[in-house]
């Protein structure tokens, strides 16, 4: 057994003491270097003059930095090297100390060089075993001159002439989102605009939307389709802060996402301009203040007018408040001013389309009145046969009385009731035959049914039609 073994069966931690420290290990994201490029030395930025002459040799110097070396052989191109660290160096004080140096011209140079210089394969790791909690991290060889490009990046966003509005064209969509955040957008940041609390956090919510729509603009239409989707129906406040919203997406909107969501977008829009709510209806109004929104507008009028004129004209002629129907006609101006010829087909449209309303709406009611009509006009024969009925039953009960010797007499109400059968049936006189068959008879006038239904209807029609026989009927048998 040797004796290594025993004294790791003996101490376990022995070899740890005897660890000897690595050495730090470096790689390169560089694994291609440039065309070879010869570098010349350029003179130096003057920062107190910003002539034309100066902006070229800016230009200049940030494209001779875009070349790379090869770091991983400390020894090759040691002149190239250096006059790429010279020229960072002066780039860095420039940018810092200069003034109106950072024109229009140069943002897409800037740019250029810290994409080339920054964006970078990372080296792989020479330890499978790598941790990187305990481990020393792997160093990147070509960091004297990464630092310098860092610091010439920081100083171009510090500086005072920076302009947004410049960095925006050359910073596009080419810094793509993840799919987890496009993920993040749909599934989370749309639907908090549901929650009955939106104007604590609407503000910043909104921010985060317009800056995803910044970073891609592809995501527009699924960001607009999920806020129309969320749109509040009872809440003016809520709506309100969505139009806000809106506003601020059209301000970053491009004109190939607008085609996108025109009609959609319009159509609720016409709806807020509507609104009873004085609130929601100037606040959709408002868009028409916006130029980049009326330049959007006018590009796409023949989609828009038709949407937005109908409820427009509308409200010019119904709405309570002033100011609103003010904000109306200076719309209908400006689309009058628009496109005029299309302004007059929809004015001649819309009130063609409204004859057409009153006309079937005239239409309605006097079929109303109609239906009306016949219903009283079916309810009154029936009245008249009722009281007709009511006539002959009458004049048959006097007959019938007035025949009688002192007998019993007949009761209205016996010829209505089915009880005059048994009542009938039940006499005295129903002992002989011929009682029998006056009972018979008496029991078909008592067995009508009462007024409404088919069967007493026919039963008093033939009562009424012979009451002479009836009536000679009756009396014989009360006198029997």
């Amino acid at each position: 057994m040797s004796s290594g073994t025993f004294v790791d069966r003996i101490d376990p931690f022995a070899k740890r003491s005897l660890k000897k420290k690595s050495k730090k290990s470096q790689g390169s994201s560089r694994y291609r270097n440039s065309q070879d490029v010869e570098l010349q030395q350029l003179p130096p930025l003057k920062v107190d003059c910003s002539s034309l002459e100066q902006e070229e040799l800016f230009i200049r110097k940030l494209r001779q930095c875009c070349v790379s070396f090869d770091f991983m052989d400390p020894l090759s191109d040691l002149k190239g090297k250096e006059i790429k660290r010279a020229a960072l160096n002066d780039l860095s004080a420039y940018i810092t100390h200069g003034r109106g140096v950072l024109t229009e011209n140069v943002y897409p140079e800037i740019i250029k060089m810290i994409s080339v210089n920054l964006f970078r394969t990372l080296p792989p790791s020479e330890n499978p075993d790598f941790d990187p909690e305990e481990d020393d991290p792997t160093l990147e060889a070509s960091w004297p001159h990464l630092q310098l490009v860092y610091e010439v990046f920081l100083r171009f966003l510090e500086s005072a002439d920076f302009q947004a509005t410049f960095g925006k064209k050359v910073i596009d969509q080419k810094f793509v989102l993840q799919a987890e955040h496009k993920q993040f957008l749909v599934k989370v940041l749309l639907p908090l605009h549901k929650v009955k609390v939106l104007s604590l956090y609407h503000a910043q919510l909104a921010y985060c939307v317009v800056q995803f729509l910044e970073k891609d603009a592809s995501l527009t239409e699924p960001v607009v389709r999920g806020l129309l989707k969320f749109w509040p129906k009872t809440c003016s406040q809520k709506e309100v802060m969505f139009l806000g919203e809106i506003e601020e997406i059209l301000d970053v909107i491009e004109p190939p996402q607008f085609v996108k969501i025109q009609e959609p977008l319009f159509r609720q829009i016409a709806k807020c301009v509507s609104s009873p709510h004085f609130q929601v209806a100037e606040r959709a109004l408002y868009f028409w203040n916006n130029e980049y929104a009326m330049s959007l507008i006018e590009d796409n009028n023949a989609v828009i007018m038709p949407i937005m004129f109908p409820a427009l004209y509308r409200i010019s002629k119904e709405h309570w408040n002033q100011t609103i129907v003010a904000l109306v006609y200076n719309v209908l101006k400006t689309f009058m001013e628009m496109n005029s010829k299309l302004f007059d087909e929809l004015t001649a449209s819309y009130k063609a389309e409204r004859q057409k309303e009153k006309r079937r709406e005239r239409e309605r009611e006097e079929l109303w009145k109609r239906l009306n009509e016949l219903e009283i006009s079916s309810r009154a024969p029936n009245k008249d046969q009722n009281l007709l009925t009511n006539q002959s039953a009458g004049g048959l009960i006097q007959d019938a009385n007035s025949l009688g010797t002192g007998g019993a007499q007949l009761n209205p109400n016996q010829l209505s009731s089915p009880t005059a059968t048994s009542t009938s049936s039940s006499s005295p006189s129903s002992a002989n035959s011929t009682g029998n068959n006056n009972n018979s008879t008496a029991s078909g006038i008592g067995t009508a049914q009462p007024p409404g239904s088919s069967g007493a209807g026919s039963a008093l029609s033939a009562a009424a039609s012979q009451q002479n026989a009836s009536a000679v009927d009756a009396a014989t048998a009360l006198n029997k």
